[in-house]
């Protein structure tokens, strides 16, 4: 995986008009290259549907790969968080493709 960042693919963060610990969260680690991230935050940006694909990417390999930060939530957060992922994808592709 390269060094690209969420940053990287949405652009610099804008802050909201609000606070709150999500969006404190996610600014910490806008800028952050993405083979950094703790799994916890993977999970995060892919329940938000904030730069899906190239979240998608890094925890398919990591799920892959066994890898285990012990940062989730709870036990299979970043596997379950993946698989909503991909399900709103697909419904995407089939709203283009007009099914």
């Amino acid at each position: 995986m390269n060094k690209k960042s969420v940053a990287d693919t949405l652009g610099p963060w804008v802050d909201p008009d609000w606070d709150s610990g999500l969006v404190q969260r996610c600014r910490e680690s806008w800028n952050v290259p993405i083979r950094e991230l703790i799994n916890e935050m993977l999970a995060t940006f892919l329940r938000q549907d904030i730069a899906t694909d190239l979240i998608l990417e890094e925890s398919i390999l990591r799920l892959d790969a066994g890898y285990d930060d012990d940062s989730e939530m709870f036990d299979g957060e970043l596997a379950e968080k993946v698989l909503e992922a991909q399900e709103r994808r697909r419904k995407r592709i089939d709203l283009a493709r007009g099914e």
